[in-house]
Order: C-alpha cells, then structure tokens, then sequence
C-alpha cells in the first residue's frame, strides 16, 4: 500500500462521452480534473465501428477515433487522463467533506469532488461466434447502428420493453426483422407487444435461441434451434442486434450510493447529484433509458456543472 496521498479537486471515474466532456467543462472552470480511465478507455464507443449520429460530424467517424479526439480536447485544457481502475471509495456524508478513492488497490487519494461516469455495459449471450464478430455485424444498438443495415434482413434478440422498442425501429428501415424470444411469451409491456405484432415485416420467433452467429468476417447468417423441439433452423442475416439488457458498472459504488433495484444510480431531479454531497453521476451509469453517445454527453457537461457550483457553495460557506 502506498503511504502517500493525493489531493484532488474534481475527479472523474471512468473515460466515455459523459467522462470526457466532464473533463473539458471542469478543466475550463479550472477544476483541473483528472480522469481516471478504467478497464476499457474510451468506454462503449471503443467498439463500435462507425459513429454517424454524433452531431458534428457530416461523414461520420469511427468509435475509437472519436474517443481519442475527446480526450485530446480534454488534455488541451489541461485534464490529466491516467489508466487505471478505481478500486475502493469512501465517500463523504458532510457538505465539503473529502472523499477517498483507492486507485489499483494501492494510490490513495483524496477528492474535493467525484463524477462517476462509468457506464454500463450492454449483456451478451456469451457465443464465441458472437464476440468475434462484434463490430462486424453484431451490435447492441439497434439506434446507433441500425441504419447501416437499411433494406437488409437482420435479426434480434430479446424479449423486454427495449427488445421491441429497437424491433420495432428495424421494421421501418431494414426489409425483414427475425426476433428471437427464449421464452414463450414476451416480457416486454402490452403495448410494446402490439407495435411488434402490428409490423408485417418482423418474423417473432418464441422458443427460440441461438445455436451459432454465421459467418467469417461479418455475420452472413444465423442457426436457430428451437429449445422445446430441438429443432435447428438457418436464415441468412447481415446484421444481429442483441438486446438482452445492460448491467451498470456500479458494484463498487453499493451501499454508499442510492440505486434503483437495477444497479443504475439515482441522481435528484434534473441535476446530475447523487445523495452524497459532491459526488455526482452522468452517462450511462445513471440513464437507462436513452444511452446514447450524446446524452452521456450532456450529462457528463451538467456534471461539471455541478460540480462546480457545489464547490463554490463550499467555498462561500467557509469564507460566511
């Protein structure tokens, strides 16, 4: 364990759309922010092929190229970007208490202010057919990445509430919509069911599960099987989206941060502060409704926001 400790005026956890621009609203209000990257630098976006709904740019822009444009912009006005995975937190109950991160399981550090922004990550089905072709074809994002696949067959899994909201998108662009429930029924509410139903074009499959995603370099195809009968079944596909849900990256924040029965962080109204004083969160950690590159960003933007504002309520406070 390392016997030194750091002092800190805003930190931030974790490295995607909502982290960076954190850092460049903080690092402009001179709250010199230091970004802690986490496991997977750059977050979701890092994965994903083309971006082409990120406003401001006309031809669209690779993933990993985007995050690294972030975190230059971030870097210009002067946030110190540092790899590592925050292990430990122990956050403040007081109004301008210090809060105490551990960094690796050995940097100490003290922060005046935290913003969490770590994301979530989308559930997979676990098929090594389907992690090798993620990015060349498979996606957990049927918004983002559907209109690549206009006028094209493709195939989706999943039985909830977001499963027919993107079935449900991909009927109106893309010629034939294989869904594939694994139940026999769908969780998804009735009305969401209706939308399905109604669209002629989406072929809704229960019983049914993956045997294997089809194909080299992009998926060509997928094996269905049937899992009362046994019953296999291939159709050719160029696109499989995947919407089984997504898990917050909140574990370590359990029993010190205030959560729905889901894991996503509860924040107060429309501000970005969770129920410990300076400590707030933004993106995907705390949105599971939207979960887009963009409003990750605008919440990573409100976060510093606040974060500023809080620190200079603090301030006042001490000077009164």
């Amino acid at each position: 364990m390392s016997d030194t400790v750091e002092r800190i005026k805003c930190l931030i956890i974790g490295s995607g759309p909502a982290g960076y621009t954190a850092a460049i609203y903080a690092a402009r209000a001179d709250m010199k922010p230091v970004v802690y990257t986490g496991m997977e630098p750059g977050g979701q976006l890092t994965t994903t092929t083309e971006v082409d709904n990120f406003p401001g740019y006309p031809e669209g822009i690779d993933g990993p190229t985007m995050m690294v444009q972030l975190q230059q912009q971030a870097e210009r006005f002067g946030t110190e970007v540092r790899i590592g995975m925050v292990t430990e937190v122990d956050f403040s109950d007081e109004e301008g208490g210090i809060h105490k991160i551990v960094v690796d399981g050995n940097k100490h550090i003290e922060a005046e202010t935290v913003i969490i922004s770590t994301g979530a990550s989308a559930k997979y089905l676990g098929l090594e057919s389907e992690q090798r072709l993620r990015g060349g074809g498979v996606s957990a994002c049927a918004v983002c990445d559907g209109f690549f696949y206009k006028g094209q067959d493709v195939a989706i899994v999943g039985g909830g509430d977001t499963a027919a909201e993107e079935a449900t998108y991909l009927s109106k662009i893309c010629n034939k919509v294989t869904m594939l429930v694994r139940k026999d029924h769908m969780r998804a509410s009735k009305a969401m069911q209706h939308r399905v139903t109604a669209a002629s074009n989406i072929d809704l499959r229960y019983n049914t599960e993956i045997d294997e995603v089809l194909g080299e370099q992009v998926v060509e195809g997928l094996r269905m099987v049937n899992n009362q009968t046994g019953a296999k079944e291939e159709i050719e596909i160029t696109g499989l989206f995947i919407a089984i849900g997504h898990k917050p990256n909140t574990d370590i924040f359990k029993g010190q941060l205030d959560m729905d029965d889901t894991g996503y962080v509860l924040t107060e109204g429309k501000t970005t502060k969770t129920n410990k004083p300076g400590v707030f969160a933004s993106g995907d950690v705390q949105d599971k409704d939207y979960r887009q590159a963009v409003t990750a960003a605008g919440t990573g933007c409100m976060a510093a926001l606040d974060a500023e504002r809080y620190l200079s309520e603090v301030e006042s406070a001490v000077e009164a």
